[in-house]
């Protein structure tokens, strides 16, 4: 099928019903067209905010701020399985934040990773890490695999 301008359509969003104001009293929206009577709301130019109540004190004003939290000091790690290194690399070769990062499965080439024990790795890689898990200890040393702690 050839597109034209005949046969385009707008896919991106439905198409919505323009409210037909001040077309007279028996429309439901004539006179005042659906403002009100009076006030800011009525008067053209008038932008609503969205925590604004009138002149009232906010409720986001009159809550207390209370506590601490420690979200944002919290260690963020790129978690990856055993059985994920398997798939992704090679025999000799090296598993760290910059090789991630090269293959694809992270954002960020100076994350921290972590080693989760599910599934099994048979590939002789060396691996470098910020934590792991104990079963991940537990089989990397069975199949005498080199891997390293390092510290950021």
């Amino acid at each position: 099928m050839v597109t034209t301008l005949a046969t385009l359509k707008n896919t991106s969003r439905p198409k919505k019903n323009v409210k037909r104001v001040g077309r007279g009293l028996g429309s439901g929206l004539g006179k005042t067209c659906g403002r009100g009577e009076k006030g800011a709301g009525s008067r053209s130019g008038y932008k609503r905010r969205h925590t604004y109540e009138g002149g009232q004190f906010r409720m986001f004003m009159k809550i207390p701020f209370r506590g601490f939290n420690n979200k944002v000091f919290t260690e963020r790690y790129e978690t990856i399985n055993l059985d994920q290194i398997h798939d992704m690399f090679a025999d000799h070769e090296t598993v760290n934040a910059k090789t991630l990062f090269e293959k694809g499965y992270t954002d960020d080439c100076h994350a921290r990773v972590k080693i989760l024990g599910n599934g099994e790795l048979t590939k002789k890689v060396k691996i470098q890490a910020n934590a792991f898990t104990k079963s991940a200890e537990e089989k990397l040393q069975q199949a005498k695999i080199h891997f390293e702690v390092i510290q950021k």
